[in-house]
């Protein structure tokens, strides 16, 4: 998951929570992260004195969830590691005489700024960010964190923030909220017990999602779907269903899912000049801004 927008929307406040929150969870800054601190070293021990591979960020959130914040400050070379992990959820590492293969079995979730500090809502988020489109095609939800300028959004932000440093308020509403290890033990125990399993129909509905994203644009000639969303509704779907701690995948699994991804989908690529949905914007708006670039 990505998100991003205006500066100041608590986008890092959200990944310290859900690095808290996990179990095996990291959290990394992408502008003081290099490749090698996401991936893997190699080193010399101490007593034996022979060379070791010491695993990094994205080794040690194996089975968690790996939080990188800064996203949009992260160098080319450090990001490129990014999507064979993101893709079949290993790193290959050829180091010093060292060569294998390591498990990063890890969810990633990343928080980017718009390169104009501001989001600027004429243009589209890959204007706004300029991330590679072969990295923000692996995300399956793209969601936008922006500042909506509201005097009673502002109002009801600004008495929840007074509310954190009074005591009596904050006593008071205490009872609503779940405790943090409560909430942490339901997260491992579905994540590591819970292995939901696709029933009939809910591969129906994953059919007929999947193609009803593909009729969208195809009467404008616009891509709106491809193989990699669908995989993101199966996962999506599994997910939903752990959070049920049931062990059956069924039809509305598939229809939150699908829910949640039709939600990013009207935020983060939709054309500002037309408002039609168009999946393939990440990929022609790179080439109208990189137009030299070979991918």
């Amino acid at each position: 998951m990505l998100l991003c927008g205006d500066p100041g929307t608590s986008k890092s406040q959200l990944l310290s929570a859900v690095n808290r929150l996990v179990p095996r969870g990291q959290y990394t800054s992408g502008k003081g992260s290099s490749a090698v601190g996401l991936t893997a070293y190699v080193t010399k021990d101490v007593d034996t004195r022979q060379l070791v591979l010491q695993p990094g960020a994205l080794v040690l959130s194996d089975n968690g969830i790996c939080c990188i914040d800064e996203f949009d400050k992260m160098s080319d070379s450090t990001r490129s590691v990014l999507h064979e992990v993101m893709e079949s959820c290993t790193l290959s590492v050829a180091k010093a005489g060292i060569i294998c293969r390591l498990n990063a079995r890890t969810s990633v979730l990343a928080a980017a700024n718009p390169l104009e500090s501001a989001w600027n809502p004429n243009k589209t988020i890959v204007e706004n960010i300029q991330l590679p489109h072969t990295l923000m095609s692996r995300f399956d939800l793209i969601f936008l964190v922006l500042d909506p300028k509201d005097e009673a959004y502002d109002r009801r932000l600004a008495a929840h923030l007074v509310s954190l440093y009074h005591t009596d308020r904050a006593d008071a509403h205490r009872d609503n909220f779940i405790e943090m290890k409560l909430l942490r033990d339901y997260v491992g125990y579905a994540r590591a017990i819970i292995k939901p399993k696709l029933m009939e129909e809910a591969r129906q509905q994953l059919i007929h999602c999947y193609l009803d994203m593909r009729k969208v644009g195809a009467g404008r000639g616009a891509i709106c779907a491809y193989p990699r969303q669908l995989e993101s509704l199966i996962r999506l779907s599994e997910a939903h269903a752990k959070v049920r701690l049931s062990d059956k995948v069924l039809k509305e699994d598939v229809d939150e899912a699908m829910r949640l991804y039709r939600e990013a989908l009207k935020q983060s690529i939709m054309d500002p000049k037309t408002g039609a949905i168009d999946i393939s914007i990440l990929v022609s708006f790179f080439f109208e801004i990189y137009p030299r670039t070979k991918i």
